[in-house]
C-alpha cells in the first residue's frame, strides 16, 4: 500500500510525483507505540508492543513500563508461561484506565495472586538495552514528583508499553494548514477533518480512528469509519462513544462500558441527580463456579431518577463477552429496571449481569 500525503481537497500526493483524486478523502492512518524520552529500544531487550508480539523467546525476568491495557495483557501471557514480571506506572495508582473499585479486584487477581511486583509514581528514567544471555537491561528509575534516583533495576527484558501515539507525522497536515495537536487530528462530531480546535471544517476530509484521538480501540475506529461513510453519503451520523466497550484480555478478563464511578459522581453532582449503584459477585453464579472461575464483581452505575444507566464495570470469566450486553442497553437507552425484568438464560455467566441490574430496582436474584 502507497502512504498518501494531503495536498488539498479531494488530492492526494502518493510519491513519485503520481497524484490520486477522490469526492472525499477518510485519514485512518492508525498509531504507533509511544516510547518515553531516556528509553532506547533495540527490539530485542528493549521493546515495544509490535516487537513484544514477534519475541522468539520467553524472558525469565521481564520490566513492564506502564499499567494499562496493553501492560496488563503482556504481563499475563507472561507470568503464564512462567517468567517473572515488574510493572512500572508513573502514575501513583496503577490501571489508571479502570474504574478505581475494578483497579482494587484487578491488583489482586492479576498482579498480587500472580506474583507480580509492581511500582508505583516512578519514571523509567533511562532504559538501555542488554544483550541476551549475556548483560542484562539497566533501568533507572526517578520519583515522579521529586525527580530524584530511587532505584536501579536489571532485567533480561523490558517492554515498553506506555501507551500510542498518532501515526500523522508524514500527512503533510501542517502544510496543508491543519494544526493537529500533538499528532491528533481534530474532528467534529461527524468525523470531519477541523482546521485547528474547534475550528472550520476542511471540505470532504474525514479522519477515524486512533488518529483523532477520541478513542483509540479497534472497533471504535470501524464504527467512526461506518459512520463517516453515512455522512459522506448524506445520512447524518453521530457515533455515541460513551456507549461503546472496551476491554482488557487477562484471565480473568476486565471490561468496562460508560462512565467509571468518579466521573458518574461528578456528573451527578454537576447536573443534580442521585447516582446509583450495585455489584453482584461471580462467586454467587453456578456456571463460574463449576469452571472453578468464582473471582470478580459486575458494577452497574446508574441514574436513580430516570434509570438509565451511565457506566458498567466487570472484572471476571468472559467479561468481555458480558460487557456486550450492557453496552447494547446503555445505546438503546434501556433502564435497569427494563433489564431487571429480562430473562437470562440459567445456568450462564450473563446471571451475573441479571444480579446486578435487580440488584439496582431493589430485588434480588437469589
Amino acid at each position: 500500500p502507497k502512504f498518501g500525503v494531503y495536498k488539498e481537497p479531494h488530492v492526494l500526493d502518493v510519491g513519485n510525483g503520481e497524484t490520486m483524486t477522490a469526492q472525499d478523502i477518510i485519514l485512518a492512518p492508525g498509531s504507533v507505540p509511544f516510547v518515553p524520552p531516556g528509553v532506547e529500544v533495540d527490539g530485542e531487550t528493549v521493546y515495544t508492543s509490535d516487537e513484544g508480539l514477534e519475541l522468539k523467546h520467553v524472558p525469565e525476568y521481564c520490566a513492564i513500563i506502564g499499567s494499562g491495557i496493553i501492560g496488563l495483557e503482556f504481563a499475563d501471557v507472561y507470568t503464564a508461561l512462567g517468567a517473572e514480571c515488574t510493572v512500572i506506572e508513573a502514575l501513583p495508582k496503577l490501571m489508571p484506565a479502570f474504574d478505581r473499585e475494578i483497579a482494587k479486584t484487578a491488583e489482586r487477581l492479576l498482579l498480587t495472586n500472580r506474583g507480580v511486583d509492581y511500582r508505583t509514581n516512578v519514571f523509567a528514567s533511562k532504559v538501555t538495552p542488554g544483550k541476551i544471555g549475556e548483560k542484562p537491561v539497566i533501568i533507572e528509575m526517578i520519583d515522579a514528583t521529586t525527580k530524584e534516583h530511587v532505584e536501579t533495576l536489571e532485567v533480561d527484558a523490558c517492554m515498553v508499553a506506555t501507551g500510542r501515539v498518532p501515526n500523522t507525522k508524514k500527512l503533510g497536515l501542517e502544510e496543508a494548514g491543519i494544526e493537529a495537536p500533538r499528532g491528533f487530528v481534530q474532528v467534529n462530531d461527524k468525523m470531519q477533518v477541523l482546521d485547528k480546535p474547534d475550528g472550520d471544517v476542511i471540505p470532504h476530509l474525514y479522519c477515524i480512528g486512533d488518529a483523532n484521538g477520541i478513542q483509540m480501540l479497534a472497533h471504535t475506529a470501524s464504527t467512526q469509519g461506518v459512520s463517516a461513510i453515512e455522512n459522506i453519503c448524506g445520512r447524518t451520523h453521530v457515533v455515541d462513544h460513551e456507549s461503546i466497550p472496551a476491554a482488557c484480555f487477562t484471565h480473568p478478563e476486565v471490561a468496562q462500558v460508560g462512565l467509571d464511578e468518579d466521573a458518574a459522581a461528578e456528573r451527578a453532582e454537576k447536573e443534580g441527580f442521585e447516582l446509583g449503584k450495585a455489584v453482584s459477585h461471580f462467586r454467587a453464579n453456578s456456571k463460574a463456579l463449576a469452571e472453578g472461575e468464582g473471582d470478580g464483581i459486575a458494577k452497574v452505575l446508574f441514574r436513580r431518577d430516570t434509570e438509565q444507566i451511565l457506566g458498567v464495570h466487570i472484572i471476571g470469566l468472559h467479561a468481555a463477552d458480558l460487557i456486550q450486553e450492557c453496552a447494547n442497553a446503555k445505546a438503546a437507552g434501556t433502564t435497569v429496571r427494563d433489564l431487571a425484568f429480562t430473562t437470562h438464560t440459567h445456568p450462564t455467566l450473563s446471571e451475573v449481569i441479571d444480579g446486578a441490574f435487580k440488584e439496582c430496582v431493589g430485588m434480588h436474584s437469589h
